[in-house]
């Protein structure tokens, strides 16, 4: 059996310390607080056995994964609202004390939210098929085979095998250790790794950066340190959106507004007017509803979801609502070139003996330095795939160094036999070699053609030691050619047409990523920066990211201050990245994007993930994310126009003490024509307008002036109808002018919000158009919606005011595009 099959059939590696069993219900040592008492444990782990008795106990991972909300969370969520509490008191009074027609605003509350629920529901269900899909599978040791199971199934004392890029799911204590370097700054803060030995505690929520092991389960379930914030983490969430708190702050006017002029109405209507009660209660509740934008968040909530549902279909896990929103407001792209502009694999093109070097020599040095580490990273593999371990003739692993991204190197010490042995390094060049070696002249030149090279050089101390790659004696040139992903081209083009800068950030050599990314022609790829060069000033370093565009040569540490340095600067950061180097700037940037194939970790603190790990899934990511801002904007500013002109007519009602010139059905019509139907196929329209901020401010500074106009222009038709209609039946003929000025401002509202035209928009704003011509030439229709305009003179009079006023419409929005230009 070769030491491969060794180490994944839950074998000793030679030379790795042998592993200190665990008791999966020890408590911590008293004497020695950070370490834990070792009783014996199987190495194999778990029996059959052994794992029924602790299901029938309880003792399982029982905590939910939950990347959206229950059912019955989206309900109350969609029904329990503040202004659908209002709406569904009035609504009940309505059925008491008016037609059936006036309530008919009750009902259009109820399929809305009807349609909210369902939406949501829709886009629960697809969150949950994903999740469970890009779900973590950690391997665990059970009757002596190691086997992927869900994190749901792990019970107290499984023996959960550990390597790079694994997140550590469950609380435990350490039972073997090779080289085992854990980070726990999500945890605590502290931003260096920390070496495990056997008996060590390992906290749920950790990842390995660096080595393997195994470590047994003491606390799963609610028990584990990290599992309520895992727990809230992962939940479907609408918080943290500029879109989300500025429609809050929106409402927070509205009511601040509709409480007063809702009380003044109520008391001009029924106490001031002395008509009949029916007729003013209905009045008053014609005034108050029209002031609610029952509408906005519902198709918010909706434009999301379906959102959600779209970049679904294209194996595009959402973790956070906001990200799709976040993702459209990115200026700065921060991708890792290995996994996102190339694919995972790479192949070894050449190898180049230094100095003499026996060939045959270094490639058997080559074949078992691969044989020694169980969990090789993609470099490599490729060298594992070009020169396999060689069967019976394998050298005795005595010592082995996992690779870093910190260090930028591994390597591994031999027993050769015949009492030879020797120790060995594979990693960067520039690194490994001293600033002005000759041999970095011929690197220089691999690396501007984008190869990959490795150095394999003889170490001449311990491999462990802070000095290990000091005097390392040069043997080789690895020459590996990185497969480029054929849609990053693309992707990067569009990116670049849409004005987001893109940073390639990675590990590798400057120059061989710069060469890479101008392949996949990335303006400004010839700027290329070494980060070992960077200013350590978070200013200098904030220039010197907005300078270039290459950087090679990164830490994991430095990929996170870069992202800081460019959020200093007020950039909006998305940070791309599949390895477990990449978590730290993921968890800070503002959005992070990991592949589905990335490792545990960094599909964990990731926003989004690309389950089909194709980069070119993120230009649908943005366009859905404009698409929601977009649409949300111009829905946004019909419901507060509506607002706006509801409030200040119910001011002039109570100002002039005149009845309120409309009933429920009246308003229920107007708005169900000119926004409610209008607004939900534009809020799921196609829209590429860039995002932009201050989203309250650029709503209010078109709606509130629209509003104004559509109010002032309905009640000076109002009023001159009250003066030129006189007798019984005059209060309808006055509403149905009125109604018929605020039908067609509202109308040119909607006609300038729909711009730019398109041949659906258009039908749209005419189909709306043609609907109340039918309601008004229909007699059944009259006298249900209480509309009938009496003689020409006061109608052509409302369509003229109409005019004036879509004139002053026209006016007010280019002089508004003019002052706050783009």
């Amino acid at each position: 059996m070769t030491q491969r099959a060794l180490n994944s059939s839950g074998g000793q590696t030679p030379g790795r310390p042998r592993p200190v069993p665990i008791d999966a219900g020890s408590e911590l040592d008293p004497v020695h607080p950070m370490r834990l008492p070792a009783p014996a444990v199987s190495t194999g782990g778990l029996t059959a056995a052994e794992v029924s008795e602790r299901i029938a106990r309880g003792e399982v991972n029982d905590v939910p994964v939950r990347s959206s909300r229950s059912i019955g969370e989206i309900v109350r969520a969609n029904v329990f609202t503040r202004f659908n509490l209002i709406i569904g008191v009035l609504w009940l009074i309505m059925l008491f004390v008016a037609p059936f027609q006036d309530s008919l605003f009750g009902y259009v509350i109820i399929a809305n939210t009807g349609i909210g629920i369902i939406q949501e529901w829709r886009a629960k269900k697809t969150l949950d098929g994903l999740a469970v899909i890009g779900e973590a599978k950690p391997t665990v040791r059970r009757d002596g085979v190691a086997a992927e199971i869900s994190t749901s199934e792990i019970v107290l004392g499984d023996l959960v095998e550990l390597g790079p890029g694994d997140k550590v799911v469950v609380d435990g204590a350490v039972a073997e250790a090779d080289n085992l370097e854990i980070d726990e700054s999500l945890l605590t803060g502290e931003a260096d790794p920390v070496l495990k030995q056997p008996g060590d505690p390992v906290m749920s929520g950790s990842f390995v950066v660096a080595g393997g092991g195994a470590f047994s389960a003491t606390k799963v379930g609610r028990e584990a340190y990290a599992a309520q914030l895992a727990e809230e983490a992962s939940r479907f969430t609408l918080v943290q959106s500029e879109l989300r708190s500025g429609i809050s702050t929106i409402l927070k006017y509205v009511t601040w507004m509709m409480v007063p002029t809702a009380i003044g109405l109520i008391i001009s209507q029924l106490v001031v007017k002395n008509t009949n009660l029916k007729d003013s209660v209905a009045r008053t509740v014609g005034g108050i509803v029209p002031m609610i934008p029952e509408g906005l968040v519902l198709l918010t909530s909706v434009a999301f979801a379906i959102g959600v549902v779209r970049l679904g279909r294209k194996q595009c896990l959402v973790q956070e609502l906001p990200a799709i929103e976040g993702l459209a407001r990115v200026d700065v792209v921060c991708l890792d070139k290995t996994g996102t502009l190339t694919e995972g694999g790479m192949d070894v093109t050449e190898v180049r003996p230094l100095g003499g070097a026996d060939d045959p020599y270094v490639r058997q040095v080559l074949a078992n330095l691969g044989a020694s580490d169980p969990r090789p990273n993609a470099s490599l593999q490729a060298i594992i795939d070009a020169y396999p371990s060689p069967n019976g003739e394998a050298w005795r692993c005595t010592e082995a160094l996992p690779f870093s991204s910190a260090r930028k190197y591994s390597g591994a010490a031999f027993d050769e036999g015949s009492g030879k042995a020797s120790s060995w390094l594979l990693g960067a060049p520039d690194v490994l070699l001293p600033d002005h070696d000759p041999s970095l002249g011929e690197i220089e030149r691999l690396n501007e053609q984008g190869l990959r090279v490795l150095l394999l050089a003889r170490a001449q101390g311990e491999l462990e030691g802070p000095q290990s790659a000091a005097g390392a004696e040069p043997t080789a040139l690895v020459v590996l050619e990185q497969r480029l992903r054929p849609d990053a081209g693309d992707t990067l083009r569009y990116f670049a047409d849409q004005r987001v800068a893109t940073k390639v950030i990675s590990g590798d050599n400057a120059v061989s990523v710069g060469a890479v990314a101008g392949k996949l022609g990335l303006p400004g790829a010839e700027h290329t920066l070494d980060a070992r060069r960077l200013p350590a000033d978070p200013d200098d370093m904030a220039s010197a990211m907005e300078e270039h565009t290459v950087f090679g040569r990164v830490t994991p540490q430095q990929k996170r201050e870069m992202v800081a340095a460019l959020q200093s600067r007020g950039h909006t950061v998305a940070m791309t990245g599949d390895g477990v180097n990449d978590v730290l700037a993921l968890k800070d940037a503002d959005i992070g994007v990991s592949m589905g194939s990335g490792s545990e970790a960094t599909r964990a603190v990731a926003q989004i993930v690309l389950l089909n790990n194709s980069f070119a899934t993120l230009p649908s990511v943005v366009a859905e994310g404009r698409r929601v801002i977009g649409n949300i904007t111009r829905v946004a500013t019909l419901f507060l126009t509506k607002t706006v002109y509801s409030v200040l007519l119910a001011i002039l009602v109570v100002c002039s003490q005149v009845e309120y010139p409309f009933l429920p059905r009246h308003l229920t019509l107007l708005s169900t024509l000119t926004i409610g139907v209008p607004a939900f196929f534009l809020a799921l329209a196609p829209n590429k307008e860039r995002a932009r901020p201050h989203f309250v401010r650029r709503v209010m500074r078109y709606s509130v002036p629209s509003g104004v106009i559509a109010g002032i222009a309905t009640f000076v038709t109002y009023l001159i109808a009250r003066h030129y209609y006189t007798g019984p039946g005059s209060l309808d003929a006055e509403t149905s002018a009125a109604t018929l000025t605020l039908f067609l401002v509202s109308m040119w509202v909607l006609a300038i919000i729909a711009r730019p035209y398109t041949w659906w928009r258009i039908v749209l704003v005419a189909a709306m158009g043609g609907a109340f011509l039918i309601v008004l030439i229909v007699p059944w229709l009259q006298e249900f919606f209480a509309l009938k305009l009496v003689g020409s003179v006061m109608p052509w009079t409302a369509v003229a005011i109409a005019v004036a006023a879509a004139t002053a419409l026209e006016f007010t929005w280019r002089l508004v595009s003019r002052r706050f230009p783009v």
